[in-house]
């Protein structure tokens, strides 16, 4: 209860007083990530935080199920692009180039580390999250399609990596006698029996949200909590049936998309903003598990790495795959350069922190806690003076029509 109290304080504390610690670069994640250092990180916390508790793991798996739908069902307004942004290319190549790209480096850093922890932790490490710098989505000296790019990766690729995700820590902690094929069924399985459950109730939900709408049964400012309780319903049906809850939360989200168009897009405000306060919860857990991770002073090789995927492995495939289309060179090293990483890498790390055994767990945390830190510094220093760089460099605004 403790720990509730001083979130939910910290979080009144913050209202009042951000527009002001906003002039001074101090976002809302960098303050709650340093409260956690302060409160719940040093050898006598002030705020014990157990993360190996079962309670503690459900909670940080529905952060991530509430932020998958939220990012599933979000649509912005780029019809006038007319066509697409490169979300094709930066999906189905970029991001698995970046992922293998991550490996090697791993291996490259960490000769004696086995494939597959360091696949988990290219994994956690690579998807890309716009929270720390949410202002490049709002900032209108920046290109529309660069925003519409970043912001479409974004909301995809933490979807996308999930089941992977899950099956390479299953293959770190399989029980003796499971073999390969074994762990694949059984990821194969819960990825499918998660879209099954993710379709129908999507599907439902938003037949039903539409019925109620046009019967006035009910309005749209009360349908607000439909779509709060949809990812957490998904999300628990298909945990019961052995499912993949991430995959299953976004499944609903795309299906509930086309709803939100019809009711309108104040009707995600709710969940929207509780997917801020949970995103805002886990922030905090990272400060205490960034703490722990660097009690004991950090190697360079783990910055060493971390420079690696936040550079080289991030921005060669990105700039790469771009190649060809109608995004300028600029545009193309904009979007390769912006891919901050946040709450998406800090719940798989926290996952893998209780899921894995304690050496590979300190790994993956001690990577993802440089890699996250970095980020904040790097790209929140940098997104200004790039915004300024494309407001006395106007791009060419013809739609992007590259094929994917």
């Amino acid at each position: 209860m403790i720990a509730i109290l001083v979130l939910l304080t910290l979080l009144f504390l913050w209202t009042v007083v951000s527009d002001r610690l906003a002039r001074w670069s101090i976002t809302a994640p960098i303050a709650f990530a340093a409260a956690g250092i302060l409160l719940s990180g040093l050898d006598h916390p002030v705020v014990p935080l157990d993360v190996d508790t079962h309670t503690f793991q459900r909670a940080i798996e529905l952060v991530l199920a509430v932020m998958l739908f939220t990012d599933a069902t979000e649509a912005r307004d780029y019809a006038r692009l007319r066509g697409p942004v490169g979300e094709g290319r930066l999906l189905g190549i970029a991001l698995p180039a970046s992922v293998a790209l991550a490996t090697l480096a791993g291996a490259l850093v960490f000769p004696d580390r086995s494939w597959w922890l360091l696949a988990v932790a290219a994994l956690v490490v690579m998807p890309m999250d716009l929270a720390p710098v949410l202002m490049i989505l709002r900032d209108e000296r920046m290109p529309l399609r660069v925003r519409a790019a970043l912001n479409i990766e974004g909301g995809f690729n933490d979807g996308l990596i999930s089941p992977l995700f899950v099956f390479c820590v299953a293959n770190l902690v399989s029980a003796e006698g499971d073999t390969f094929g074994d762990l694949l069924l059984n990821a194969l399985q819960g990825a499918v029996y998660a879209a099954i459950v993710g379709s129908v109730l999507g599907y439902l939900a938003s037949r039903v949200v539409r019925r109620a709408l046009e019967s006035g049964w009910a309005k749209p400012a009360s349908l607000r909590l439909a779509g709060l309780a949809l990812p957490f319903l998904t999300y628990a049906a298909s945990v019961l049936v052995e499912g993949n809850g991430f995959v299953a939360a976004f499944v609903a989200g795309l299906w509930y998309a086309n709803t939100v168009l019809v009711i309108g897009s104040d009707s995600l405000d709710l969940v929207q903003d509780v997917s801020h306060l949970l995103a805002l919860a886990a922030w905090y857990a990272f400060g205490a598990l960034a703490a722990e991770a660097f009690a004991d002073g950090v190697a360079l090789q783990v910055f060493a790495y971390a420079l690696l995927v936040l550079t080289v492995a991030r921005f060669v495939p990105v700039v790469a795959s771009l190649t060809g289309t109608v995004f300028s060179r600029a545009e193309r090293a904009a979007i390769g350069w912006l891919g901050p990483r946040g709450v998406t890498s800090i719940v798989f790390a926290v996952l893998a922190y209780v899921q894995l055994p304690e050496e590979d767990a300190d790994f993956v945390v001690n990577m993802t806690s440089a890699t996250v830190l970095l980020s904040v510094i790097l790209h929140g220093v940098t997104a200004e003076p790039v915004a300024r760089w494309f407001a006395r460099h106007p791009q060419q605004p013809g739609p992007a029509r590259e094929t994917d």
